[in-house]
Protein backbone atom coordinates (compact mmCIF):
# COMPACT_ATOMS: atom_id res chain seq x y z
CA UNK A 1 0.00 0.00 0.00
CA UNK A 2 1.31 3.60 -0.48
CA UNK A 3 1.03 6.24 1.87
CA UNK A 4 -1.09 9.10 0.52
CA UNK A 5 -0.76 12.55 2.05
CA UNK A 6 -4.22 13.12 1.34
CA UNK A 7 -6.69 11.35 4.43
CA UNK A 8 -9.09 8.87 3.50
CA UNK A 9 -7.27 7.78 0.25
CA UNK A 10 -8.08 4.15 1.68
CA UNK A 11 -4.61 3.72 2.67
CA UNK A 12 -5.63 3.89 6.48
CA UNK A 13 -6.11 -0.28 6.89
CA UNK A 14 -2.53 -0.63 5.55
CA UNK A 15 -1.02 1.82 8.23
CA UNK A 16 -3.23 0.17 10.97
CA UNK A 17 -1.65 -3.32 10.26
CA UNK A 18 1.36 -1.82 10.18
CA UNK A 19 2.70 -1.75 6.81
CA UNK A 20 4.00 1.40 5.26
CA UNK A 21 5.29 2.01 2.15
CA UNK A 22 6.04 5.72 0.65
CA UNK A 23 5.26 6.49 -2.98
CA UNK A 24 7.87 7.23 -4.83
CA UNK A 25 9.60 9.89 -5.20
CA UNK A 26 9.91 11.08 -8.64
CA UNK A 27 12.90 14.11 -9.71
CA UNK A 28 13.42 15.07 -12.66
CA UNK A 29 16.95 15.49 -13.79
CA UNK A 30 17.28 15.62 -17.65
CA UNK A 31 14.31 15.51 -20.64
CA UNK A 32 15.17 11.85 -21.41
CA UNK A 33 15.73 10.09 -18.06
CA UNK A 34 14.21 10.25 -14.12
CA UNK A 35 15.42 8.64 -11.00
CA UNK A 36 13.11 6.90 -8.73
CA UNK A 37 13.66 7.12 -4.86
CA UNK A 38 11.71 4.16 -2.69
CA UNK A 39 11.49 4.75 0.75
CA UNK A 40 10.61 1.18 2.51
CA UNK A 41 9.88 1.80 5.99
CA UNK A 42 8.92 -1.59 7.38
CA UNK A 43 7.26 -4.37 4.93
CA UNK A 44 3.60 -5.48 4.64
CA UNK A 45 4.27 -9.82 5.62
CA UNK A 46 0.51 -9.75 6.52
CA UNK A 47 -1.26 -9.54 3.17
CA UNK A 48 1.91 -10.87 1.06
CA UNK A 49 1.60 -13.60 -0.97
CA UNK A 50 4.05 -15.81 -2.67
CA UNK A 51 2.87 -16.58 -6.39
CA UNK A 52 1.87 -20.00 -6.44
CA UNK A 53 -0.77 -19.22 -3.25
CA UNK A 54 -2.19 -16.50 -5.68
CA UNK A 55 -2.28 -18.31 -8.62
CA UNK A 56 -3.40 -21.31 -7.17
CA UNK A 57 -6.51 -19.77 -5.34
CA UNK A 58 -7.48 -18.79 -9.13
CA UNK A 59 -6.82 -22.42 -10.70
CA UNK A 60 -7.47 -25.05 -7.79
CA UNK A 61 -5.93 -28.16 -10.29
CA UNK A 62 -2.31 -26.71 -9.83
CA UNK A 63 -2.14 -27.77 -6.05
CA UNK A 64 -3.56 -30.86 -6.31
CA UNK A 65 -1.15 -33.54 -7.76
CA UNK A 66 -2.80 -36.64 -8.78
CA UNK A 67 -2.99 -39.38 -6.33
CA UNK A 68 -2.96 -43.03 -7.25
CA UNK A 69 -2.18 -44.58 -3.33
CA UNK A 70 -1.71 -48.05 -2.77
CA UNK A 71 -3.90 -50.03 -0.33
CA UNK A 72 -1.86 -51.96 1.57
CA UNK A 73 -4.27 -53.49 3.83
CA UNK A 74 -8.25 -53.33 2.62
CA UNK A 75 -10.62 -52.40 5.13
CA UNK A 76 -13.01 -55.61 4.45
CA UNK A 77 -10.10 -58.56 4.23
CA UNK A 78 -7.17 -56.83 4.83
CA UNK A 79 -5.78 -57.63 1.49
CA UNK A 80 -3.64 -55.67 -0.43
CA UNK A 81 -5.55 -53.74 -3.63
CA UNK A 82 -4.02 -53.17 -6.87
CA UNK A 83 -3.97 -49.04 -8.12
CA UNK A 84 -7.20 -49.51 -10.62
CA UNK A 85 -5.22 -47.24 -13.45
CA UNK A 86 -2.48 -49.82 -14.25
CA UNK A 87 -4.32 -52.49 -15.33
CA UNK A 88 -6.47 -49.64 -17.36
CA UNK A 89 -3.74 -48.34 -19.08
CA UNK A 90 -0.57 -50.85 -19.18
CA UNK A 91 -0.38 -54.83 -19.97
CA UNK A 92 2.13 -57.36 -18.50
CA UNK A 93 3.98 -59.86 -20.00
CA UNK A 94 5.33 -62.87 -18.57
CA UNK A 95 8.43 -61.80 -18.58
CA UNK A 96 8.14 -59.77 -16.70
CA UNK A 97 8.26 -55.82 -19.30
CA UNK A 98 5.04 -53.75 -19.45
CA UNK A 99 3.64 -52.14 -22.49
CA UNK A 100 1.51 -49.18 -22.84
CA UNK A 101 0.11 -47.28 -25.40
CA UNK A 102 2.08 -43.87 -26.75
CA UNK A 103 0.71 -40.58 -24.80
CA UNK A 104 -2.30 -38.68 -26.48
CA UNK A 105 -2.74 -41.32 -29.06
CA UNK A 106 -6.74 -40.74 -29.07
CA UNK A 107 -6.91 -36.84 -27.78
CA UNK A 108 -6.88 -33.90 -30.88
CA UNK A 109 -6.56 -36.18 -33.51
CA UNK A 110 -7.95 -33.60 -35.78
CA UNK A 111 -5.03 -31.46 -36.03
CA UNK A 112 -2.26 -34.12 -35.98
CA UNK A 113 -0.64 -35.24 -39.29
CA UNK A 114 -1.25 -38.57 -40.21
CA UNK A 115 2.13 -39.39 -40.13
CA UNK A 116 2.30 -38.34 -36.15
CA UNK A 117 -1.36 -40.24 -35.53
CA UNK A 118 0.07 -43.18 -36.44
CA UNK A 119 2.96 -42.66 -34.65
CA UNK A 120 1.00 -42.69 -31.58
CA UNK A 121 -0.51 -45.56 -31.91
CA UNK A 122 2.35 -47.71 -31.56
CA UNK A 123 2.81 -49.42 -28.59
CA UNK A 124 6.30 -48.96 -26.43
CA UNK A 125 8.24 -50.91 -23.68
CA UNK A 126 8.42 -49.48 -20.00
CA UNK A 127 11.60 -49.19 -18.74
CA UNK A 128 13.47 -51.36 -15.97
CA UNK A 129 12.61 -48.47 -13.16
CA UNK A 130 8.68 -47.97 -14.64
CA UNK A 131 8.05 -51.74 -14.85
CA UNK A 132 9.61 -52.51 -11.20
CA UNK A 133 6.72 -49.56 -10.15
CA UNK A 134 4.06 -51.17 -11.80
CA UNK A 135 4.69 -54.30 -10.37
CA UNK A 136 4.40 -53.05 -6.33
CA UNK A 137 1.06 -51.09 -7.97
CA UNK A 138 -0.37 -54.52 -8.51
CA UNK A 139 -1.04 -57.48 -6.93
CA UNK A 140 -0.46 -61.15 -8.16
CA UNK A 141 -3.57 -61.40 -9.85
CA UNK A 142 -2.12 -59.14 -12.59
CA UNK A 143 1.02 -60.56 -12.71
CA UNK A 144 0.11 -64.21 -13.37
CA UNK A 145 0.48 -65.52 -17.07
CA UNK A 146 -2.57 -65.32 -18.89
CA UNK A 147 -3.38 -67.67 -22.20
CA UNK A 148 -5.69 -65.53 -24.77
CA UNK A 149 -7.12 -66.95 -28.07
CA UNK A 150 -5.24 -65.54 -30.93
CA UNK A 151 -2.73 -63.41 -28.44
CA UNK A 152 -1.29 -60.80 -31.08
CA UNK A 153 1.59 -60.39 -27.97
CA UNK A 154 2.24 -64.54 -27.89
CA UNK A 155 5.81 -63.97 -29.51
CA UNK A 156 6.52 -60.72 -26.85
CA UNK A 157 5.28 -62.96 -23.50
CA UNK A 158 8.50 -64.59 -23.15
CA UNK A 159 12.14 -63.12 -24.39
CA UNK A 160 15.70 -64.93 -24.40
CA UNK A 161 18.94 -63.26 -22.53
CA UNK A 162 16.98 -60.81 -20.84
CA UNK A 163 17.48 -59.47 -17.12
CA UNK A 164 15.02 -57.53 -16.22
Amino acid sequence: MWRDSNPGSGSEGAEEAGCTLKRPAVHRRTNTERHVHINYEKPCRENMQTWPERVSALVPGLTQQPCRTLTYFSLRKGKRKSVKSVPDRFMRLHCGLWIRRKAGYKKKLWKKLPERRKRLREIVFCNKTQSKLLDKMTTSFWRRRNWYVDDPYLKYHDRVNLKV
